[in-house]
C-alpha cells in the first residue's frame, strides 16, 4: 500500500491541486437556511448546532472534492459541540473519504506514554474491542505538537508506519505570538529551526517512494522568511502551510514552503473558502442563498493563483508530476 505522502503526491498530480480545504464550522456563521431548518426540527439546542454543522461541512465536501487533494477537520470547532460535534465529524470523515479525498484531522495532541500511544491508535490506527481490530476515526492523518520532545511523537510515528498514515508537526506557526517562543534563540539559532532539524531526522522513518517523508511539519504562511529557511533544512518533508487567505497570507507567500521543483507543501484555507458567501466578491455574486457556488468559486480562484505563482516562482506550472509518474 502506498504510504499517505506517496498518495498525497499522486493525488496533488492528478489534480494539479496543492489546496486543502480546512472544516472549521461555526454555527453563528452558518448560512441562514441551514439554520433556520435545524433550529426549526430541533430548536435553539446544541443538537440543532450538530446537525447545521454536518449539513453544511458535507455539502462542502462535495463541492470541493474535485478540486483539493484533502480536508482539515478543526478538532476543537466539533468538540465544542460537544459529543454530539464528535459524532458528526467522525461522521464527516467517512464522507471525505468517500469522495476520494485524504482527510488531516486538526488536533494538534501532544502528550506522552500511554496517552500519547492511545491519542495515535485512536485518530490513525486501530483499537481492539473484544479482540476485534476497529479504527475510530480513521483519518489519514493527524497534527502533532513537538514540545514534550521525542517520545511524544515516537506513537504517531510508530502507528504511522504500520498503517501507512501521515503526521505534521508544528514547527512555525501562523498565529502572531508564535515567535515568543519558536523565535527564541537557543545555541545561536531559533527554536524553530532547532525544532526543524529534529523532525527532518525522525521523517527518515516514514520515507515513502517518491522522496518525501509522512512525517511532515506545519509552517505558516504567514512568515516567509521562517518558511524559507525552514524549507532548506527540510527538503524532504512535505509541508502543511496554514495562514493564507483569513489570516493574510499571499499566494507568493507560501512559495518558500515549496522546493525547487514545484513540490512539497500544501496549503490549507478554512475560512476564505467555507465562508467565502460573506466576503467580496462572493457576497455580491451570490450571496448566503447560492453559498455553494461561492464555496467552489472561491477554492478554483485558489488553485489559479497557486498555480500562477508557482509557474511565476519556478517557471512552470502547478501540475508538475512526482518523480516516478508509473505509480499514477
Amino acid at each position: 500500500m502506498p504510504t499517505f505522502v506517496d498518495r498525497l503526491i499522486e493525488q496533488a498530480a492528478l489534480k494539479s491541486s496543492w489546496a486543502v480545504v480546512g472544516l472549521d464550522p461555526q454555527v453563528e456563521l452558518l448560512p441562514p437556511s441551514l439554520l433556520e431548518s435545524a433550529y426549526g426540527e430541533y430548536g435553539h439546542t446544541l443538537e440543532a448546532g450538530a446537525h447545521a454543522a454536518s449539513e453544511f461541512c458535507q455539502r462542502i465536501i462535495d463541492v470541493v472534492a474535485p478540486h483539493v487533494v484533502a480536508v482539515k477537520f478543526q478538532s476543537a470547532c466539533f468538540e465544542r459541540l460537544g459529543w454530539r460535534g464528535v459524532k458528526v465529524c467522525a461522521e464527516l470523515v467517512r464522507h471525505a473519504q468517500e469522495q476520494g479525498l485524504l482527510v488531516i484531522l486538526d488536533g494538534k495532541r501532544g502528550d506522552v506514554g500511554f496517552t500519547a500511544q492511545a491519542y495515535a491508535e485512536g485518530y490513525l490506527g486501530e483499537v481492539e474491542v473484544g479482540g476485534v481490530p476497529q479504527s475510530p476515526w480513521g483519518a489519514d492523518a493527524v497534527t502533532v505538537n513537538p514540545y514534550l520532545g521525542w517520545d511524544s511523537i515516537q506513537p504517531f510515528v510508530e502507528v504511522a508506519k504500520e498503517y501507512d498514515k501521515g503526521v505534521f508537526v508544528l514547527v512555525k506557526t501562523s498565529n502572531l505570538s508564535s515567535g515568543q517562543v519558536q523565535d527564541l534563540v537557543a545555541e545561536g539559532r531559533q527554536v524553530y529551526a532547532h525544532l526543524a532539524e529534529l523532525v527532518s531526522a525522525w521523517a527518515e522513518e516514514l520515507m515513502g517512494l517518491h522522496g518525501y517523508s509522512s512525517l511532515g511539519a506545519v509552517v505558516a504562511a504567514t512568515f516567509p522568511r521562517d518558511a524559507a529557511r525552514i524549507r532548506a533544512l527540510m527538503p524532504h518533508c512535505y509541508f502543511l502551510v496554514p495562514g493564507y487567505g483569513a489570516q493574510g497570507g499571499t499566494a507568493q507567500d507560501v512559495m518558500p514552503s515549496f522546493n525547487p521543483d514545484g513540490t512539497g507543501a500544501i496549503i490549507n484555507s478554512g475560512r476564505n473558502i467555507i465562508y467565502a458567501y460573506y466576503r467580496p466578491p462572493y457576497a455580491e455574486e451570490f450571496g448566503p442563498e447560492r453559498w455553494e457556488e461561492a464555496v467552489e468559486a472561491a477554492v478554483i480562484a485558489m488553485n489559479d493563483e497557486i498555480n500562477a505563482a508557482l509557474a511565476e516562482r519556478f517557471g512552470r506550472p502547478g501540475s508538475i508530476r512526482p518523480q516516478k509518474p508509473d505509480l499514477l
